[in-house]
């Protein structure tokens, strides 16, 4: 009886171990997210359109739910051994100088740019040939798009 539990655990470890390579996620390629965005002009309320702008609504608010953190981030790692206040000061300048929630992301968005733009821009841009002479994932022709189309200035 324990010789068959052990041969049932092994057996299980294995599929699991198996179905894990295979299951991998794939990641969403430009030409992918361009054929769902290309039926945003003609029927915007389509799924494909409402894929298009969700993907896009979706990376915008990644980038903005981790800017924080990723300049507390970098600025731990400058000066582990500074004292809170020091560091509260210091974080208060950099929130000063950034003009937007994803400035550390290397795009600022304007607050009163309407969701509708942004994603015509990004669509517009697609067709570019370094967008489409190779398998580019969505998620880095989005950010560089954003990052052409958004840059940051320090005021």
């Amino acid at each position: 009886m324990k010789n068959n539990s052990v041969f049932f655990i092994v057996i299980a470890l294995s599929l699991v171990l198996i179905s894990n390579k295979t299951d991998a996620i794939e990641p969403l390629s430009t030409k992918e997210l361009a054929l769902h965005c290309s039926s945003y002009a003609s029927e915007p309320k389509g799924v494909d359109a409402a894929f298009c702008v969700r993907y896009i609504q979706g990376f915008i608010d990644g980038a903005v739910a981790t800017d924080d953190k990723v300049l507390e981030n970098a600025l731990d790692n400058l000066n582990s051994r500074e004292t809170f206040s020091e560091r509260a000061i210091r974080l208060r300048k950099a929130r000063r100088i950034s003009n937007s929630p994803t400035y550390y992301a290397d795009f600022c968005l304007g607050s009163s740019e309407p969701l509708k733009v942004i994603v015509e821009k990004i669509i517009s841009r697609f067709s570019q040939r370094k967008f489409n002479s190779k398998n580019v994932p969505a998620r880095e022709a989005v950010y560089q798009i954003l990052r052409n189309e958004y840059p940051c200035s320090i005021n």
